[in-house]
């Protein structure tokens, strides 16, 4: 083959018809009536999409999609919800309008082939032929990416208004679903962008809070749990509606020195995953990857060109795999304000990982636009060509998991792997040949040798041992004591498509009795990949740059097993099992109405057991009821248990809070004598940041849910200082609180998320919004700190703003160092997000309802040893790592480095207590194992000593 880059290119477009870009030519009697006239982006926005320094606003965008609705027959605009601030977000079908006329029946037919229930092979190949592609393309997600938006706006109007052969072809063969990700944050962005005159100043940086209400960027990391509105919107098209069976997730920006990422990912890919996945990513990212060099668009790289592998679950586009979806994702730069793409001597050499290099050069918007419009077209032409084959497939992957759950299986994982290899070099005599250490992913690395078919049979029986089965179903008892948090769970599985049933009557499996109201989750159904994913430990394999390296950082979390974050409780069920069980139907799940006790009673009491515990004491108090929280066991209620002392109106106060929280409430003879503490309404101060910070935002998300009342305040107020007169808790989350002036992080802990492009100069923003600015100190902030603790308030502290310790002279040190005390490097401790098991004093107070052991969220988090005098000057661990082996889920190298070590902390400081946390113990609000850490802490804020006769 030639070595001259235009011949390979010429080359490259003489054989791009057999996958990406070429044009099926019509019959004559199939030739499409001419288009009707539309608007194009020029005429309704003054400006081409893409145009330099111009970003339309979703109002505008909103209003440019109705238009074209009202003037093209290929396009309906439908409504899927709101947003968190009340927009509506909008998803445009587009389609030829014959398929329109049929939409129903296309969509019937997606339905079921993604579900696979009950539909034989034969069915679904003839409903693969009768159906169209389905295939989901989305943009803005994170609005400062703002690439995503206007794409979406250019990709609509070009296959509305063009009329060409392949554009009426796959309007002949797909469904096109364009999704608005993020209408709040394209608003917000935009018009920050566009508010300066002068357009040479305009810029995406700075923007003043976050662009989702609550979680900013981390939109994109709420699709397992579902608690936005947005994600709650977009996961009921994606798994009750539609059932893509490519979606498609836009994002900014491209790796230095290329123009694009676009798939296939690097390794590792998640082994719950049907491998059709894999193979399928494969096809589509082999079309769009020909495409842009059929098209002599240079610069698009793959797999190990970035980070973005398929391991984890809870991004839009990830969530996707685990339900047989084939999720797409690009990484482009661009921007309205023209940029350049510099020189990376190592992406200007060709290889397998970018075919193509692009020149360093100038680079306009509309340069983005164009490559996202061959991407696009390059996906929905694959998507038309291999139509039956896509249709098909996913009722493939639906069919296998369900046969799977409906016999025993077995999954294989690294770390089994890792058994049986030292078990075949223990038999040889030798040793790890990979020449790293065991488990090390290495090309050299082998797991075969075995010298006969005896022994290989052996080895393989090591991997599948009866015990280590794949679960047939789980059950969640009904009787565990805070039953709502399953609740909690269930409607998180619900939004995922996840069928899930509900003990009618008490029933027995495994020997085992189980309560009516037990909820029931079996294996045997098409999302089963999500439902293990759910539920089991994930285990990522040691993946390392070189052995003895480096390790590779996962793209996002490598363990975050939902049911061991939420605490629940669950039995895993091996055999086949049935019982009386009704199917769930409901979007949103209620917990079964919560009972007060009725008769003649002193008072009542709600068990500490209850998250919603110090909610609804919180509640009762506004309400002006007489509350206590006990220091100590009374009635069979735990310590930390609250007294709601009985008065006329009481009972009548308690009983619709405990039917909406789903609380049972006792009622107690008599009242509790001697030492209380009397429950007052909190005063809760929560920083938070210009440009705002996303553990805040998840923190007054949360707060919010549990009608806890707060204010949000920013470093200029922490710094003016007579803090103690206005609040009694002052929540740091992560990032909250420098290790020095001008330095994030502490106790070796991430720090935080910082705004993106640092803050704007005081004269750049609203006049309102200048008390926002600022960053806190330790010559500033720290000293109105100790000055409130001192005077009696609380503080509590999580992850990196746990340093707050050091700066106050605390006798509170770092785990996580070496002998010279020097952080340790990754190549001997390296957690990223995972979940790790620890050991809990309940006797503590702000681990009162807890159990004797937690399982704790861990992303680079700090651990604490305790100075020889930490007793005797008020300080004490609540919760640590009592084993060298923590890990429950995830990736944990040098993990016996944490044993001893105390994950959460008291300390008396003055008349106040400094709660440290270091684990992320409301981490995107899904471990709801750990909140009664942090409502503990605020419960003990709002109390005050007092004793009852």
């Amino acid at each position: 083959m030639s070595t001259d880059p235009r011949a390979r290119r010429s080359l490259a477009r003489l054989l791009v018809p057999t996958l990406a870009v070429g044009v099926l030519a019509l019959p004559a009697h199939a030739q499409p009536a001419k288009v009707a006239q539309v608007s194009s982006p020029e005429q309704f926005f003054g400006h081409r999409i893409g145009a330099d320094y111009r970003l339309p606003n979703y109002d505008r965008f909103t209003a440019y999609w109705r238009q074209l609705d009202q003037q093209s027959d290929r396009m309906k605009v439908v409504d899927i919800g709101k947003t968190a601030e009340g927009r509506s977000q909008l998803m445009a079908i587009v389609t030829s309008p014959e398929n329109h006329r049929n939409l129903a029946r296309y969509k019937e037919i997606a339905t079921r082939l993604a579900k696979a229930e009950g539909v034989t092979e034969a069915q679904a190949r003839a409903l693969a032929a009768e159906g169209k592609a389905i295939v989901w393309i989305d943009g803005g997600l994170h609005a400062t990416e703002v690439l995503g938006a206007q794409q979406l706006i250019e990709t609509v109007y070009q296959l509305v208004s063009r009329n060409d052969a392949e554009t009426q072809r796959i309007l002949r063969d797909v469904v096109v679903l364009a999704v608005h990700a993020n209408p709040d944050g394209m608003q917000l962005v935009s018009d920050w962008y566009m508010r300066e005159p002068d357009s040479l100043k305009r810029s995406t940086n700075g923007i003043p809070r976050l662009y989702q209400k609550y979680i900013g960027h981390d939109n994109n990391r709420d699709f397992y749990m579902s608690t936005q509105p947005e994600s709650e919107n977009m996961n009921r098209q994606l798994f009750h509606e539609w059932f893509p069976q490519i979606m498609y997730n836009h994002h900014q920006t491209g790796p230095t020195g290329t123009v694009m990422f676009a798939p296939p990912f690097r390794d590792p890919f998640n082994y719950q995953l049907d491998p059709l996945i894999v193979t399928g990513l494969d096809l589509v990212g082999a079309a769009m990857h020909n495409r842009f060099i059929a098209e002599d668009k240079g610069g698009v790289t793959m797999r190990r060109g970035a980070n973005y592998s398929t391991w984890w679950n809870g991004g839009l586009r990830t969530t996707v795999y685990f339900h047989n979806m084939i999720g797409l994702l690009t990484e482009t730069i661009g921007n309205p304000t023209p940029m350049r793409i510099p020189f990376v001597a190592n992406r200007q050499l060709p290889s397998a990982d970018l075919p193509l290099p692009i020149a360093p050069q100038e680079w306009k918007f509309r340069n983005s636009i164009d490559y996202s419009i061959t991407a696009n077209y390059a996906v929905l032409d694959v998507a038309s060509r291999y139509k039956d084959t896509f249709l098909f497939n996913i009722w493939r992957m639906g069919r296998n998991s369900i046969e799977h759950g409906n016999r025993d299986s077995w999954t294989v994982s690294p770390t089994r792997l890792d058994a049986v290899r030292d078990s075949m070099q223990g038999a040889r005599g030798g040793s790890n040949n990979a020449g790293g250490p065991a488990g090390v992913m290495t090309a050299g690395g082998q797991f075969g040798g075995a010298a006969n078919a005896e022994a290989s049979q052996r080895y393989l029986a090591m991997l599948r041992r009866p015990e280590a089965r794949d679960p047939r179903g789980y059950i969640l008892p009904a009787d565990q004591p805070d039953f709502p948090r399953v609740v909690h769970l269930i409607n998180a599985l619900r939004e995922n498509g996840i069928t899930v049933h509900r003990a009618t009557a008490a029933f027995t499996v495994a020997g085992k009795q189980y309560p009516a109201g037990s909820y029931v989750l079996k294996t045997a159904q098409p999302f089963r990949p999500h439902i293990l994913d759910m539920f089991e430990p994930q285990d990522h394999p040691n993946d390392f740059l070189y052995p003895g390296g480096p390790p590779i950082p996962p793209y996002d979390a490598a363990g975050w097993t939902l049911a061991y974050q939420m605490g629940v409780k669950f039995d895993r069920i091996l055999d086949g099992f049935d019982g009386p069980f009704a199917e769930v139907k409901d979007w949103n799940v209620k917990p079964a109405p919560g009972t007060v006790a009725a008769g003649n009673a002193a008072g009542y009491v709600i068990s500490a057991r209850y998250n919603d515990a110090f909610p609804a004491a919180v509640r009762l108090v506004g309400a002006g009821e007489e509350v206590y929280r006990l220091t100590a066991p009374f009635a069979g209620h735990p310590a930390g248990s609250f007294f709601v002392a009985a008065g006329a109106s009481t009972r009548a106060r308690l009983q619709p809070i405990a039917s909406e929280l789903g609380i049972d409430v006792a009622a107690a003879p008599s009242r509790p004598a001697g030492d209380l503490a009397r429950l007052k309404s909190p005063r809760v101060a929560l920083w938070d940041r210009y440009g705002g910070s996303m553990p805040s935002g998840w923190t007054r998300w949360l707060l919010e849910q549990k009608k806890i009342p707060f204010d949000v305040v920013y470093a200029p107020q922490l710094d003016a200082g007579n803090l103690r007169a206005k609040y009694d808790a002052i929540i740091l989350v992560d990032g909250a609180i420098p290790a020095r002036d001008g330095q994030g992080g502490g106790f070796g802990g991430g720090g935080g998320d910082a705004p993106r492009g640092g803050e704007p100069r005081a004269d750049a923003v609203p006049a309102d919004l200048r008390a926002t600015l600022g960053n806190t100190s330790v010559a500033r902030t720290v000293p109105q700190l100790k000055t409130f603790l001192e005077q009696g308030g609380t503080v509590i502290t999580i992850g990196s703003s746990t340093v707050l310790a050091q700066h106050l002279g605390l006798p509170v040190g770092n785990k996580l160092v070496d002998a010279q005390g020097k952080p340790l490097p990754r190549e001997q401790f390296y957690v990223p997000g995972s979940v790790l098991r620890v050991r809990v004093d309940t006797t503590q107070a702000s681990a009162f309802g807890m159990e004797s052991q937690a399982d704790v969220f861990f992303d680079d988090s700090p651990a604490f040893t305790l100075g020889p005098d930490a007793a005797a000057r008020g300080v004490k661990r609540v919760a640590w790592y009592d084993t060298a082996t923590p890990l429950r889920s995830g990736w944990a190298w040098g993990q016996k480095h944490l044993e001893g070590g105390a994950a959460a902390v008291e300390a008396k400081v003055g008349q106040g207590t400094l709660y440290l946390f270091g684990p992320e113990i409301l981490y995107r609000a899904q471990p709801h194992g750990t909140f009664k850490f942090f409502l503990n802490g605020l419960a003990g804020s709002a109390s005050q000593g007092t004793t009852l006769q």
